[in-house]
């Protein structure tokens, strides 16, 4: 594990906030890759289907790698099929400033999930090329396996078996539902690496993500510093009435375990807006039985979607919905089954990355503000072995996986600004190189 304490002591020059004031990437040329990266696995749509570890994806992975070696920088592969593209710095004892992101899609994905936070770090390094910048510490971009978990489970499996979260060979066994594994796949497509996973050195680490909600498009602002990921509890709910017929059945001697059901469904929403503007509280999939016109539901089995910032908020969230479970099974006689299906904690960035965001971005005149990511990212795996960050931008009316996802190409450039500073402020610049125009 490296962290910027050490790294910053181990520099051999002070680190500036900005110590190339006037540098820019180049946005057209990013726009431009998207696009071209966009083509491999376009649907009708205007979206891409480029699931995980198919022909599609070795076929971004290819070219994507490609842009990187002709940028100059090196590729290395892990084991989980996680790719690392690295620009040397002038200390290559120095663990590298790392950004990144994936580029497998949904079935009905858009350009920019993921996409962008690849493309993003290869312009800075191209950025870099072109100003004749030398860094202190090694610049990496890194694309992670299976981010998405469209064809495979779990999500996020590069950087979850990255950082030990499960094993490689959990991840290894995993199938699609035409039985093929993962590491079938990846030796298959030719991104069977070598290199363990997680030892691989991480001095600090970016993601740059468009939002996926609509936060930052409705207040008008261009850059969300993102402080942490919401914790989520994934609960199934049951619960069991008496199938009867809808017409000789009074109202009061009915068991409608849908009436029940709903009260249910109406708190968990409640117990998110006591817990705003944070808490969230989400009823996706419901199965009534018999689900028939005139007969009593008899049994309703429903999702429930639990999430907050912090661990300690999302279980309180869950105990007030059980609390209430308890008292409608008590005054009813119908039982009701709470059980819990996934469990993912709560995830805070480092204050100091955050910080290096809201420098760059006051530094570049975007307005900014402090969100939290409601959906998880690689770098939720990242922060638990390196100092890690992120960088949102808005998407169209918070849209994404789907085809029609879409992002501002000034905001596309801005974020990528932004993170261009940010890593610049933590990798350092040798001054006596500067070639800057």
């Amino acid at each position: 594990m490296h962290d910027l304490s050490t790294f910053s002591k181990n520099c051999s020059m002070k680190l500036d906030s900005h110590p190339l004031p006037d540098l820019r990437i180049n946005g057209q040329r990013l726009w431009q890759a998207l696009i071209d990266l966009a083509q491999i696995g376009a649907t009708a749509k205007g979206g891409v289907c480029r699931l995980a570890l198919s022909d599609l994806d070795r076929q971004g992975r290819d070219m994507v790698t490609q842009w990187g070696r002709e940028a100059g920088m090196t590729v290395t592969l892990d084991q989980i099929g996680n790719v690392f593209m690295r620009r040397p710095g002038r200390n290559p004892d120095l663990p590298p400033i790392m950004t990144g992101s994936h580029i497998d899609t949904q079935p009905t994905g858009g350009k920019f999930d993921g996409n962008y936070g690849v493309l993003a770090g290869l312009e800075v390094v191209r950025c870099l090329n072109d100003h004749g910048i030398e860094t202190e510490a090694p610049i990496e971009v890194a694309f992670w396996t299976n981010e998405e978990g469209s064809r495979f489970v779990p999500v996020m499996m590069g950087s979850g078996v990255f950082a030990g979260a499960f094993s490689l060979e959990h991840a290894y066994q995993a199938r699609d539902q035409d039985g093929k594994s993962v590491r079938e796949e990846l030796e298959r497509i030719g991104y069977l690496g070598t290199e363990v996973p997680g030892q691989h050195p991480i001095g600090a680490y970016f993601e740059t993500h468009i939002e996926q909600g609509p936060v930052l498009e409705d207040a008008g602002v261009t850059i969300g510093v993102v402080t942490g990921v919401l914790g989520i509890r994934w609960f199934d709910c049951t619960v069991m009435g008496m199938e009867a017929h809808a017409g000789p059945t009074p109202m009061p001697l009915r068991r409608d375990a849908l009436q029940v059901a709903t009260t249910l469904m109406q708190a968990v929403v409640a117990v998110a807006q006591q817990y705003a503007p944070e808490g969230r509280g989400t009823v996706g999939m419901v199965q009534v039985h018999p689900n028939s016109r005139n007969v009593i539901p008899g049994r309703v089995k429903f999702s429930i979607d639990l999430r907050h910032p912090t661990d300690a908020g999302v279980d309180a969230m869950a105990d007030k919905v059980k609390a209430l479970a308890q008292r409608l099974q008590e005054q009813t006689g119908q039982s009701i089954q709470i059980e819990l299906v996934s469990s993912y904690p709560a995830q805070a960035f480092h204050a100091e990355c955050a910080q290096a965001v809201t420098d760059a971005a006051q530094h570049l005149g975007h307005s900014h503000m402090q969100v939290v990511s409601g959906a998880g990212h690689d770098a939720v795996y990242t922060a638990r072995l390196a100092p890690s960050g992120m960088i949102f931008i808005p998407c169209k009316d918070g849209i994404s996986h789907n085809e029609i996802e879409d992002a501002k190409p000034e905001h596309i450039a801005a974020g990528c600004n932004v993170l261009l500073h940010a890593m610049l402020a933590k990798a350092g610049v040798v001054r006596n190189e500067l070639n800057v125009t």
